[in-house]
């Protein structure tokens, strides 16, 4: 029988079109089971396509499809209760031989939505939790139903969660456990015995209200710290999980079973009503704060049934593959420069923010209800007293007739006593702080307001020498957490949950919630530059001391603390206008510094280190800092000393805030050796241009260790003939020495290749130095066995010496971007290396065996636009290539077999990854050693390599979704 299309708003019509459709003649017998599981499952599917339709068409959103879903499963669930009492169990009475007991069957077992089901919600491959009510001593022919109807629902393919207790059984255990206790909250009845489980109702209410509010309250916190702590303690997180995340779904429930349990409210709008049949409730929340509650519920229930729907299972994550999908249908275009992706997702995490403002306004009033008010102490502090605060239960609030609305610098003043007093803050006082945030408008240009701000800011140096070790180790547990009670980055957070940062400082509140839509930032820009400044912090402790040490010996001693930390909270602060982010920052700099109260000189520095912010990072992994031009520009560009160490301390924390492992020893390496460099120039010693002494001291050098190690005058000679200029100035003397070793033994075994590999754990880098004879497509065929080996390269240098013979030295990773140091792996590379040079081994399909499942769907959601830039600026000797693409196994050995084909020789390779993104740059001559400069020829290379960059792509996008996403060998980070 066809079922009207009135049942998606009416659970009654589909219940009776479905005991319809079950009804035989009084004399046909029972309907067999299985011509009613086909019947229920042909209902069931018209009911969940029905609910599908109807969202997918934006008739109604996700709370109202949840809604609906439930209602026409109750229908479902129903009419099995009807079948299996009036039907099918009296067959299974039979056949078991059992005895119906005096009254009816169905007096004796009521059947419970419990759980998110219970409220009347289902999403679409959710759970359906059900609790069987059963009397005391249930009979047999009541357990013979419960287990036929759960056979069937198992049979029809649904989850269901299930719970067969007595009333008694019901309250006793509720007692001792909460989740019980919470599921039970919603209990609401779907069939059977009405006057059950009223008693039940009744029951339970009793033992709710004399087992009290404060327990249940205490049991539903700790489960939600430690539901965070698996989950992730920041709410934004760029692939949150949308019900157990903070700020998600399973937040929000947790204030509603709160205000449930305490005072009997079904929605958040009953908490805004100041009259009515809650008169405890009157004021929770305004009528504004309670529509913005509704809106979050509504916006995260349609975001979960996109969600369903589009993974055909019960996913909770927002990957970066789902997240297109899921904005598109949501309607998220694009709008100016920004993805339609980006401003779904920034609408999710202002979302996830509201969710934690409403856990401040809400939670303290339930516990204020459910404990009592908390225990003023107005006397013990006469100065707090004085200033207009007072302690309750510790902890600093407002005194009664300190208004906020009438006194918004009061808010600023509260938080400096904390800080300076290290006094926690009062829920209520956050409360409060949330919910007058708008008027901290006002005190823009308040010269008190911006020096407690940037006093924040900046928080307080720390006294390193103070420091006994039971300090030390108070402190990093403190930092640990991210709240010691003077670290800035504490009361940016309260600053920036409150709202008040975005109200004092207005462009801050354009980057709330911004995402970038890529694998290499883990945060949204607001929370990367509040993780930048708290690693600030533990480095000023001297608790990075090991990690970095150049930086921590910098922090203690500059002279621009607080242009540091401005700079900091300001160094991203244009993104996602369009645009030059640096540029813009820069620019914005110049404005607001001033109002913080910053001098003419401290505004400059801020403005001048947000523009540069990435000066260098970027030349330290996408230039050789070999070459003296490369030195020379930057010192140029930076021109004090003072600029020098500000910059290189912004790098490190800014680059150890994307995420953990962007930070590893070998680009830690690399920054300080170009720190040294440029240090040496700006403070006057010698000079990259002269060359020619430093080649002699680096042979000088050599040449006093090889006569240690009994090197003969004439072995000495003629290896300090082997190296052209650039070949001394890029290795240290031990480094020399060691080449020195490998081509003597190399000469004398009259060997054709000659493969060293050195680990070296204290840069998380294995050096592999390969010595054979020159051609054309060495460094390609090179990078290939690499990738076949399963290395990462992540630097290079290609020497020809005067032989004819390649000195070629690569550094390498394993796929976690440690040391590639495995012995039987270390093997397997050489023997790679000797079949690819030799053409033992076809290297295109061993890459694209290696490269198999290595690229999920996660990655491929993500477009990376092929880009080739060629500068013949950025060296005197070389023309530098620097290529951008997707990330995958072999590209550096299609990359550079293009640049060979080209008739290109390659000098030197700097390798970096920024999630799929690789960014990869080479020192490139023709083959008469100069560099190029016929546009032509230019033009033919471009074309080359975005032709090789482009397949990549296409290839990525295309290929079907393989098994999880692996990083790609030959060119990683």
């Amino acid at each position: 029988m066809p079922i009207a299309a009135s049942m998606f708003t009416d659970s009654g019509d589909a219940n009776r079109a479905l005991t319809s459709s079950l009804a035989r003649p009084a004399d046909a017998g029972p309907t067999p089971r299985g011509a009613a599981i086909a019947l229920f499952r042909r209902h069931l599917a018209r009911i969940q396509q029905g609910v599908r339709d109807e969202f997918e068409q934006h008739r109604v959103d996700g709370e109202r499809a949840a809604q609906m879903l439930a209602g026409l499963t109750d229908g479902l669930i129903a009419a099995l209760h009807d079948f299996t009492m009036n039907d099918a169990l009296q067959d299974e009475i039979a056949a078991a031989r059992l005895e119906l007991p005096d009254a009816a069957t169905g007096m004796e077992l009521a059947i419970a939505a419990t759980g998110g089901y219970g409220r009347g919600t289902l999403a679409p491959f959710s759970d359906i939790d059900l609790l069987f009510l059963t009397d005391e001593e249930p009979s047999p022919v009541i357990l013979a139903a419960v287990e036929f109807m759960l056979y069937f629902l198992w049979d029809l393919g649904l989850k269901v969660g299930h719970a067969t207790r007595s009333v008694s059984q019901c309250i006793a255990e509720a007692a001792d456990d909460t989740t019980i206790r919470t599921t039970l909250l919603d209990a609401r009845r779907i069939a059977g015995d009405d006057a059950l489980f009223s008693m039940f109702q009744a029951r339970y209410i009793v033992a709710c209200v004399e087992a009290g509010a404060g327990g249940f309250i205490a049991d539903k916190q700790r489960e939600r710290t430690i539901r965070h702590q698996r989950y992730g303690e920041s709410p934004f997180l760029v692939e949150p999980n949308i019900k157990e995340g903070r700020g998600a779904l399973r937040d929000l429930q947790t204030l509603y079973w709160l205000c449930r349990d305490t005072f009997g409210t079904r929605n958040f709008a009953e908490l805004a009503r100041p009259s009515g049949p809650y008169q405890r409730t009157p004021g929770l929340l305004t009528e504004q704060e309670a529509k913005r509650a509704q809106r979050s519920w509504d916006f995260l229930w349609t975001v979960r049934f996109h969600l369903h729907y589009i993974a055909g299972r019960a996913e909770e994550r927002l990957t970066f593959d789902m997240q297109p999908v899921v904005g598109a249908r949501m309607g998220y275009t694009r709008h100016g420069r920004q993805v339609g992706v980006e401003r779904f997702m920034r609408h999710y995490f202002l979302t996830a923010r509201e969710v934690m403002r409403l856990t401040h306004i809400l939670e303290p009033q339930v516990l204020r209800e459910a404990l009592g008010a908390p225990a003023v102490v107005p006397q013990v502090d006469a100065a707090l007293r004085k200033a207009g605060f007072v302690l309750a239960d510790g902890q600093i609030m407002p005194a009664p007739g300190v208004s906020f609305d009438e006194q918004p610098i009061m808010m600023l003043r509260l938080l400096a006593y904390a800080r300076d007093r290290k006094l926690a803050i009062h829920p209520l006082a956050m409360h409060l702080l949330i919910r007058w945030e708008r008027r901290a408008a006002s005190l823009r240009g308040n010269a008190e307001a911006n020096r407690i701000l940037l006093e924040l800011i900046c928080g307080e140096r720390p006294n390193r020498k103070l420091a006994s070790e039971m300090d030390r180790a108070a402190r990093e547990e403190e930092i640990r957490r991210g709240e010691p009670a003077r670290s800035a980055a504490r009361w940016l957070h309260v600053l920036n949950e409150t709202g008040l940062l975005g109200r004092l400082i207005p462009p801050w509140s354009r980057i709330v919630g911004q995402m970038q839509f890529d694998t290499y930032h883990v945060f949204t820009v607001d929370e990367h530059t509040i993780e930048a400044v708290r690693i600030l912090g533990t480095l000023e402790a001297g608790l990075l001391a090991e990690e970095t040490p150049v930086a921590n010996d910098l922090v203690e001693d500059l002279q621009s603390r607080r242009a540091l930390y401005v700079a900091t909270l300001m160094h991203d602060i244009a993104k996602g206008r369009g645009g030059d982010h640096s540029e813009l920052g820069s620019e914005l700099a110049l404005e607001l510094c001033p109002a913080l109260g910053l001098s003419a000189e401290e505004t400059e520095t801020v403005s001048w280190l947000v523009l540069h912010h990435l000066l260098l990072s970027q030349t330290a992994f996408h230039r050789d800092i070999d070459d003296p031009k490369t030195i020379l520009d930057l010192a140029d560009t930076i021109q004090s000393p003072e600029r020098l160490r500000l910059l290189l301390v912004l790098t490190i924390i800014d680059m150890r805030a994307v995420s953990p492992k962007v930070w590893n020893n070998w680009k830690a390496t690399l920054l300080r050796e170009l720190y040294a460099r440029v240090a040496e120039v700006l403070a006057g010693g010698l000079a990259t241009t002269e060359r020619d002494v430093r080649v002699a001291r680096a042979k000088e050098a050599v040449s006093g260790l090889l006569e240690e190690d009994g090197f003969a005058g004439t072995e000495i000679a003629d290896f300090l003939q082997l190296g052209y200029g650039g070949y001394w100035l890029s290795f240290d003397p031990d480094m020399h020495a060691r080449h020195a070793r490998m081509i003597r033994e190399s000469t004398l075994r009259d060997s054709a290749l000659t493969v060293d590999t050195q680990p070296l754990p204290a840069r998380a880098v294995t050096e592999v130095t390969i010595y054979t004879s020159d051609h054309s497509g060495l460094f390609s065929r090179i990078a290939g066995a690499l990738a076949v080996a399963g290395a990462s390269i992540v630097d290079a240098r290609i020497h020809t010496m005067t032989n004819g013979m390649a000195l070629d030295t690569f550094w390498v990773q394993d796929s976690a971007e440690d040391t590639f140091d495995a012995p039987h792996r270390l093997a397997r590379l050489t023997i790679l290396v000797e079949q690819a040079l030799s053409g033992r081994i076809n290297l295109a399909d061993e890459i694209a065996k290696a490269s198999g499942g290595m690229m999920g769907r996660r990655m491929r959601a993500i477009h990376v636009p092929p880009r080739v830039v060629i500068d013949n600026r950025a060296s005197n000797a070389h023309t530098v290539i620097e290529v951008n693409g997707r990330d995958r196994p072999g590209l550096l050995h299609d990359v550079t077999a293009a640049i060979s084909q080209q008739g290109m020789q390659i000098a030197s390779a700097h390798i970096t990854t920024y999630g799929v993104r690789a960014v990869d740059v080479f020192y490139v001559k023709d083959v008469f050693g100069l560099k190029i400069t016929n546009e032509r020829k230019l033009d033919e290379l471009r074309l080359a390599l975005v032709t090789v960059l482009t397949r990549a792509e296409e290839a990525a996008i295309g290929a079907p979704p393989p098994g999880p996403s692996r990083k790609r060998s030959g060119a990683a980070a």
